[in-house]
C-alpha cells in the first residue's frame, strides 16, 4: 500500500506518533510519504522528556521514508531546508494526495 501522511502540528507527542505510524507502515514493507505543512515544519526541532520526535524522524529518514517539508510554510518561519525539512512544494503535497492509496492528516 502507499501511504500518504500529511503532518500539521508541532505538538511532539502527535509528531512522534505520526512517525511511530510511518516506520510502523515501512516495516510492514508499505510505501510511505510524508509532508509537513504548516506548523508541522518545526518537527525536526522539537525536544520532549517523554517522547522523542527527532529520533523517530531520522528512523524514518533512514528506513527510506520519503519526507518532504512545505517551502512557504519554511520561508514564512525563517527555517533553512534540511535531511529532515527537505523543501518541497504544493505540486509534490497533491503528487503524494493523487498517488496514495490512504491519505492520513495529523494536526
Amino acid at each position: 500500500m502507499q501511504l500518504g501522511i500529511v503532518l500539521e502540528t508541532n505538538d511532539p507527542e502527535r509528531v512522534w506518533n505520526a512517525f511511530r505510524l510511518a516506520n510502523t507502515a515501512l516495516d510492514a514493507d508499505h510505501a510511505v510519504e510524508l509532508f509537513l505543512l504548516g506548523d508541522g515544519v518545526d518537527a525536526p526541532d522539537l525536544e520532549h522528556e517523554k517522547f522523542n520526535p527527532h529520533g523517530v524522524m531520522v528512523n524514518y529518514v533512514r528506513n527510506g521514508g520519503e519526507l518532504f517539508a512545505c517551502g512557504t510554510c519554511l520561508d514564512s518561519r525563517e527555517l533553512s531546508e534540511g535531511e529532515l525539512r527537505p523543501r518541497a512544494t504544493m505540486g509534490e503535497l497533491l503528487s503524494i494526495v493523487e498517488d496514495a492509496d490512504e491519505v492520513l492528516t495529523i494536526g
